[in-house]
């Protein structure tokens, strides 16, 4: 008889999963078996002692700080940010051709979507926003540009005037800063970026005179456009250039001195006279 019970015993832990465990050497009987919890879960394995549930092992400290997340890249420039960085951030970005106006020195929509494309190619976030992370990548893949780079559309800040431009009504355009000034007895009325001729047909320096205004004028030796031409010497004179206006510094007159805002020398034409005196200087 007390072999079919051990036997039926054995039966039932086999249907049920569980195990018969023998008694603690202490020889009180504990429960027979070791219950399977529902979901795989085993129920706590006690400690040697027979006392509470075992805990996990801590892990081990080697003393070193756990790794805090990366902070985010610092924004350096984004829209509405002006200044000579700006211009540096715009002509990098027109030397790897994601940006083809300027440099304004003004971070606009051109801008934000110049950089936002630059930062797209490279697998950045695609923000717009220069931040140190983006402005690391650019400088890795262009060359520090120079003056008339960041100056390529005109924009450059006038050098002081030639001193025989301080008297009388005078149009003083300075070679070195590439700027015309318009000025009367001393006082700069206006003041816009100028483009001179290239080395074969450089424009000539010295003190002259305006002898002859054309509005609508064309050139019948290079049958070229020259829109409110005022004629200094011989056939040189200031006048718009659409060329200039597209291309900037990166082009050349044929020694005229070139102006590329239209509505600056439209505004100039209609008040220098002939005699007005115009000086050239480097």
């Amino acid at each position: 008889m007390g072999r079919a019970i051990a036997a039926a015993l054995v039966a039932l832990a086999a249907v049920t999963g569980c195990t018969v465990q023998p008694s603690d050497g202490d020889g009180k009987r504990r429960s027979p078996v070791h219950i399977e919890l529902p979901g795989g879960t085993p129920s706590p394995a006690r400690t040697q002692t027979g006392g509470s549930p075992s805990a996990a092992p801590a892990p081990p400290d080697d003393g070193k700080p756990s790794a805090a997340p990366p902070a985010p890249a610092r924004v350096l420039w984004s829209r509405g940010a002006t200044g000579r960085d700006v211009r540096e951030l715009q002509a990098r970005l027109r030397q790897v051709a994601w940006l083809f106006e300027g440099p304004t020195g003004t971070y606009g929509e051109q801008t934000e979507r110049a950089v936002s494309g630059f930062q797209g190619k490279r697998g950045l976030p695609r923000t717009g926003r220069t931040d140190t992370v983006t402005w690391q990548r650019l400088l890795g893949m262009t060359r520090e540009p120079g003056r008339w780079d960041l100056y390529l559309m005109g924009g450059q800040p006038a050098d002081p005037p030639d001193p025989r431009c301080t008297t009388g009504r005078v149009l003083c355009i300075d070679k070195t800063s590439r700027t015309l000034r318009w000025m009367i007895d001393g006082r700069t009325v206006s003041t816009m970026a100028v483009r001179f001729g290239s080395q074969g047909t450089p424009t000539r320096e010295g003190v002259f005179s305006i002898y002859w205004k054309s509005r609508d004028h064309v050139s019948t030796l290079y049958d070229s456009p020259m829109p409110y031409a005022m004629f200094f010497s011989g056939g040189q004179a200031v006048h718009y250039s659409a060329d200039f206006a597209a291309r900037g510094y990166a082009g050349a007159s044929h020694g005229c001195v070139n102006v590329r805002d239209e509505a600056a020398i439209a505004e100039l034409y209609a008040q220098v006279r002939n005699g007005d005196k115009v000086v050239v200087s480097w």
